[in-house]
């Protein structure tokens, strides 16, 4: 395990797993800490409707103002939404496409996130912030184009997005 986690630290996050709800009755994602389950420099994560962050004060941030962060992380809520209304569903979509990009990795750090079509469509409109709002009757559908998209046409857009920003 690693430094400094206790084990109530990696076992707390079970309980939002047991009390999540369809992405679609879900209105506003709660943010938690647990540092254990951020890792590799991610700000936050989405996990079964809520947002997990590195620490207390973050988490108090995010649920008493909207902004780019939680803008992005509420994209992922309306992608889950868009995939049959199901976080199961949404997971194991996103790991499918992960898993397809992890070859990229040797051209890319970290390749497999950057070029996954969730991930791309949340941060193309993270800045955007009533970008989820406006997606909130048929969900976040931009990563469908991007899923069909090749590889390059995913790095093309990641470097419109971050090259050039």
């Amino acid at each position: 395990m690693a430094a400094g986690c206790s084990v109530n630290q990696v076992l707390s996050i079970f309980p939002l797993l047991l009390r999540a709800v369809r992405p679609s009755r879900t209105g506003d994602m709660k943010a938690v800490s647990n540092a254990f389950w951020l890792r590799g420099g991610y700000d936050a994560l989405t996990f079964f409707g809520h947002i997990v962050t590195h620490s207390q004060p973050e988490a108090d941030r995010l649920n008493s103002r909207y902004d780019a962060l939680k803008n992005h992380e509420m994209i992922h809520l309306r992608q889950a939404q868009a995939t049959g209304d199901s976080w199961w569903l949404f997971y194991l979509r996103y790991g499918w496409y992960w898993l397809r990009a992890l070859p990229w990795n040797r051209h890319m750090r970290q390749a497999a996130y950057w070029l996954n079509p969730f991930e791309l469509e949340a941060y193309r409109h993270m800045n955007d912030l009533g970008y989820a709002d406006r997606c909130s009757d048929g969900g976040a559908q931009e990563w469908r184009l991007y899923a069909r998209m090749k590889y390059e046409g995913r790095k093309a857009v990641y470097d419109k997005l971050f090259r050039e920003a």
